[in-house]
């Protein structure tokens, strides 16, 4: 059985050859122009079905596991240490980008139902806190580049006061970067069925389509620029490691570099890389002679997107779970809230000796089970 998936003139122009060779032109054609295309019922299943169901997953996982994150550094707020202080805003960077899955999963399902002013909130929302957590993680990885590298150099740049105005300077750039989006998102029918509303870049016509080109090339180098900070700092912490004496420690730093790294490549980089196709696509470098082929990379787009967003609930594993004065803090923190005989036995049994890297130092800790 075939559905059919339905594309804006704008999404196809210049993307899709006739059969002869030729160019269709939907420039010609109005706005609201659609072009269909049928599709096998598998390829709808995922926007219809799986979608919603994993962007619930990441929803739950990714509340609550921020949530504790937050509220177990905010306990201490005056007490916390250079990386911490980039922790806590990159956690409420995933919190604020998890608030608005609610949305997308009701989209998905029935369409926008919340007006223009959430649209256009929402929107700037994602691409903020997308932007602004992608940069701290850069941030993390140049201050471990520092605090390791750089040990004695960088202990009077390395201060709290300086990190905070790092994080704000930070969080007013991204904004910067995403307010365009709001100037062009807005609340209109779908194309094949008026009754059922759409959150997209329909404001200002060709003005958004060029919006939307030109926030993809900034999202490609927002994205690899951070992960080539990223990939050169961790790759000087594993160096200097292991020129370092031998010891648990250091083994366990390396391995939490490594880890570091190779999640946020696998869980972004495919996304990207599909983006980038995307954007090769609509610039018309590479072309498509049937519309399903072009359909399929929307749905592979979708499936990578996912994967992407569920770093979200990762980021509270990699940089805080890790951390053996973090799992005393969250350990007390549950038993005040009554949970201790159900959440216990599954922190105690990551609670044997485990390395970690301190500010400016690595050393070797384990928890008292």
């Amino acid at each position: 059985m075939a559905v059919t998936h339905t594309f804006t003139a704008f999404e196809l122009t210049g993307v899709i050859e006739s059969e002869n060779g030729t160019d269709y032109d939907y420039l010609n054609n109005t706005e609201s122009s659609v072009f269909i295309c049928e599709e096998e019922a598998r390829l709808q299943t995922f926007g219809a079905a799986f979608q919603p169901v994993l962007y619930s997953l990441i929803f739950l996982l990714g509340v609550v596991g921020n949530g504790l994150m937050i509220t177990v550094l905010l306990r201490r707020w005056r007490l916390l240490r250079i990386t911490e202080i980039y922790l806590l805003h990159l956690a409420l960077a995933d919190l604020m980008l998890l608030i608005t899955f609610p949305f997308s999963v009701v989209e998905s399902v029935t369409g926008w139902l919340f007006g223009e002013f959430l649209c256009k909130l929402v929107g700037l929302m994602k691409n903020l806190n997308l932007l602004c957590g992608t940069f701290l993680l850069a941030c993390i990885g140049f201050d471990r580049y520092l605090a390791i590298v750089h040990a004695i150099p960088s202990m009077r740049s390395r201060c709290p006061r300086t990190v905070h105005l790092t994080c704000i300077l930070l969080w007013m750039v991204c904004l910067g970067l995403s307010v365009p989006h709001v100037v062009f998102l807005s609340v209109t029918g779908e194309p094949t069925n008026t009754s059922r509303l759409s959150c997209y870049y329909y404001h200002f016509a060709i003005h958004a389509h060029n919006w939307v080109l030109t926030s993809r090339v900034l999202d490609h180098v927002f994205f690899f620029l951070p992960l080539g900070i990223m990939s050169y700092c961790y790759a000087a912490v594993v160096v200097t490691l292991c020129k370092s004496q031998k010891s648990q420690a250091k083994q366990g730093a390396i391995r939490l570099s490594l880890l570091v790294t190779l999640i946020f490549c696998f869980c972004w980089l495919p996304y990207n890389i599909i983006l980038l196709m995307k954007t090769m696509v609509e610039f018309k470098f590479i072309s498509y002679k049937r519309c399903e082929s072009y359909g399929l990379l929307h749905v592979v787009l979708d499936v990578a997107k996912s994967l992407g967003l569920s770093h979200c609930f990762l980021n509270p594993l990699l940089y805080a779970f890790v951390g053996v004065q973090f799992r005393n803090e969250l350990i007390q923190l549950l038993s005040l809230l009554g949970c201790s005989r159900v959440c216990l036995p599954f922190i105690r049994a990551r609670g044997h000796s485990r390395p970690s890297v301190s500010d400016g130092t690595t050393t070797i800790s384990s928890i008292l089970v």
